[in-house]
C-alpha cells in the first residue's frame, strides 16, 4: 500500500526489503522500479515536498525517455513544456539552432519543468507504486554489522531506526551515508560548479532550450571571456531559468565568483528579453557538480550509491538527472536479483556487484571521453577557438551535439552513431 509518513510517527524501528537514503530523481527512481517489482521499500527525504534544487531544470530526450519508462504522465497538461531542440551561441552574433536528432533509442524532444515540481512528482510516482516514503527524516549514521561491516540499516538524527538488507545512497554529492562507510571522493575527476535563478520573461514561450558558450562579461567580443557555459530554460508557468556552469577536470578551487559571473553575463543579455533585477524571481542558487564516477565503488558491503552521490554526472555537458534515473533502473535491477536469489546468499551478494559493472559498461568509456574534452575547454581560449570555427560546420556540429548530450543510436544508426559508439567502447573505462 502506498503511504506518506510523518516525521512525528512511531519510534518503533522500521524494517524493510531495501531503504533508500535521498529522494531526488536517482532516488525516487530507484524506489518505484523496486516497489512495483513488489519489494517492500522505505524512501527517507531529509526535507519536505515541495522543495527546490538547483539543476535539472532543463530535460534532454535522455532523461526524457527514463520518465516515459517510469509512466510518468509529461504531457501538457500535466504541466510539461516541449522543446524541440537546442539553440546555440557562440563564435558569432546570430546563434544556430539544432534539432533533437531523430533515433530509434530515444524520443525527438526534450522538457522543461521547475525542480519543486519535477522531485515531488517523482517521489509521489514512487508512493504510488507502494514506497513508504518518510519526509524530514536526516539519516545520521548507518548501522553496521560489526562482525560482516555490512550496511544493515541507517540511523535518523531523531533516533528512529530503519533497518534492510540493502542500502541504497542517493543522497547527493557530499553523500553522508558514503562517506560514513568511507567510500571517499576521487580528486583525478571533474568537478562542476553551477549556478542559477528564474526570470518572468518573454522568452518563457520558446520552444528551444538554449546553451551559450560564450560568457563576456561585457560587449560581446570586446570584454573578458570568463570560464563555463551559460543556459536558458523556459518553463511552462512563464518563467524562465537562467544559469551558468564552470568545469575543472581535477577537483579544487578555482576562486571563481560565480554569483557575479552569472550577474554579469545576464547584464549583456537583450533588454527585451528582461533578465534583469526586478524581473527575478527568488535568490541565485548554487550547487556542485560531481563527475564522470567521482566516489567509487558504486556498491560495497550492502550499499548502492545513485546518481551524484556516486559522481554520476556527465562531464560534456553537467547533466546528471539521465544518469540517476538510469542507475536508479540499474541498481534496481540488481538489488530485485538479489532479493529473489535471497539477500545474504553469495549468490544474491554476485547480481549486487554486477551493478557498478553495468555502470560502467553503459557509460564508463563515454566519461573518460568526457574527461579528456574538459582538460581541452576549461581554458575560455580554447572554447572561444572551437566555437569559431567548429559551429559553423554543420555536419560537424550535429555530431558535436550528439556526443555532448550523450544520443545517438548504438546499434544500426547512422555513421555519426557508429562512430561514437565505437569511441566509446574503444575508450578506457571511467
Amino acid at each position: 500500500m502506498a503511504e506518506r509518513v510523518s516525521s512525528r510517527d512511531s519510534q518503533i524501528p522500521v524494517s524493510a526489503d531495501v531503504i533508500v537514503v535521498g529522494a531526488g530523481p536517482g532516488g525516487s527512481t530507484t524506489a518505484a522500479h523496486l516497489a512495483a517489482r513488489g519489494l517492500e521499500v522505505v524512501l527517507l527525504e531529509k526535507s519536505s515536498f515541495p522543495r527546490s534544487k538547483v539543476c535539472g531544470d532543463g530535460l534532454t530526450p535522455r532523461a526524457v525517455k527514463q520518465l516515459i519508462k517510469l509512466g510518468v504522465d509529461i504531457s501538457p497538461e500535466a504541466g510539461w513544456l516541449r522543446n524541440k531542440g537546442l539553440r546555440i551561441y557562440g563564435g558569432r552574433t546570430e546563434p544556430f539552432e539544432l534539432l533533437w536528432p531523430e533515433l530509434a533509442e530515444f524520443p525527438p524532444y526534450g522538457l522543461t519543468r521547475a525542480r519543486a515540481d519535477f522531485d515531488k512528482i517523482l517521489a509521489d510516482h514512487a508512493v504510488a507504486a507502494g514506497a513508504r516514503l518518510f519526509e524530514n527524516t536526516t539519516v545520521s549514521e548507518p548501522i553496521l554489522n560489526p562482525r560482516t561491516d555490512r550496511i544493515t540499516g541507517v540511523v535518523a538524527k531523531d533516533g528512529r531506526r530503519f533497518t534492510a538488507p540493502v542500502v541504497v545512497a542517493a543522497d547527493g554529492n557530499s553523500s553522508p551515508l558514503a562517506r560514513a562507510m568511507g567510500i571517499l571522493p576521487r580528486n583525478d575527476r571533474p568537478m562542476g560548479v553551477a549556478v542559477r535563478t528564474y526570470f518572468t520573461s518573454p522568452k518563457s514561450n520558446d520552444d528551444y532550450m538554449e546553451s551559450w558558450l560564450e560568457l563576456w562579461d561585457g560587449e560581446p567580443g570586446k570584454s573578458n571571456l570568463m570560464p563555463g557555459y551559460g543556459w536558458i530554460f523556459p518553463l511552462a508557468d512563464g518563467t524562465v531559468n537562467v544559469g551558468l556552469g564552470t568545469v575543472r577536470s581535477r577537483a579544487g578551487s578555482a576562486n571563481l565568483n560565480h554569483r557575479k559571473m552569472l550577474t554579469d553575463w545576464l547584464a549583456t543579455t537583450p533588454e527585451e528579453w528582461e533578465f534583469r533585477p526586478e524581473n527575478q524571481v527568488g535568490p541565485i542558487e548554487g550547487s556542485a557538480l560531481p563527475m564522470s564516477f567521482r566516489r567509487q565503488p558504486a556498491y560495497t558491503r550492502g550499499l548502492l550509491l545513485v546518481g551524484d552521490s556516486g559522481g554520476m554526472v556527465s562531464p560534456f555537458n553537467g547533466e546528471g538527472i539521465p544518469y540517476a534515473m538510469e542507475a536508479g533502473e540499474l541498481a534496481a535491477d540488481a538489488i530485485t536479483d538479489a532479493h529473489f536469489r535471497g539477500f545474504g546468499t553469495p549468490s544474491a551478494e554476485q547480481a549486487l556487484r554486477g551493478y557498478p559493472i553495468r555502470l560502467k559498461a553503459e557509460w564508463g568509456g563515454y566519461f573518460s571521453l568526457g574527461r579528456v574534452f574538459v582538460s581541452l575547454i576549461e581554458h575560455p581560449q580554447v572554447m572561444h577557438v572551437c566555437t569559431k570555427y567548429g559551429l559553423p560546420r554543420p555536419t560537424l556540429m550535429r555530431f558535436t551535439m550528439k556526443l555532448l548530450s550523450h544520443l545517438y543510436d548504438t546499434r544500426r544508426g547512422d555513421w555519426m552513431d557508429m562512430v561514437l559508439t565505437t569511441l566509446t567502447k574503444v575508450a578506457p573505462s571511467a
